[in-house]
């Protein structure tokens, strides 16, 4: 990893890219998102303060363990005057995350548990297809076994009025 001169304050988006590990492209993402910020020189070329790095390490490990980017955003701003996270910023951060990456793992135990039961063909009128129809929740509303999209984007199924496998979906 390149190191920076300490007396150098603001990195160039390439500077950056390698010291971080992010691409230059993510980098423009995450500043387009108002997760990092920079300033342009008179020649109109991006220079992000040495805090960026942290910015960037935090924005990364988040998403890592699968936090969305509107949600990092939003803890982010929570900071006071849009200060670079600190190591207790991360603890309380993380801690508040914990309950939902607790109940996304829950849910991806439950579809790695029962993916054996799911048939694979897209048959949603299934009473006890979890992965595709969880609930059933399809056959509570409509009777069928394919969804299609109606003009109002709402989700339908199709005119069956029974509720079996499509005969045609499965050999």
């Amino acid at each position: 990893m390149p190191q920076i001169p300490e007396k150098i304050h603001e990195l160039t988006v390439g500077q950056l890219a390698a010291r971080s590990g992010a691409a230059v492209s993510a980098l423009h993402f995450y500043e387009s998102k108002g997760l990092i910020s920079s300033r342009r020189t008179s020649g109109n070329q991006r220079r992000f303060s040495r805090d960026a790095l942290r910015r960037v390490a935090f924005v990364r490990a988040a998403q890592r363990v699968g936090i969305p980017l509107a949600t990092i955003r939003e803890a982010l701003a929570e900071l006071p005057e849009g200060r670079t996270p600190t190591r207790d910023d991360w603890a309380r951060l993380s801690e508040a995350w914990r309950s939902e990456l607790d109940e996304r793992i829950k849910q991806l135990n439950r579809l790695r548990d029962h993916l054996t039961d799911c048939i694979g063909c897209g048959c949603l009128s299934l009473d006890s297809c979890v992965l595709s129809n969880p609930d059933d929740v399809f056959g509570q509303r409509l009777t069928g076994s394919r969804l299609m999209t109606e003009k109002g984007g709402a989700s339908t199924r199709s005119s069956r009025t029974k509720r079996t496998p499509d005969p045609d979906c499965c050999d």
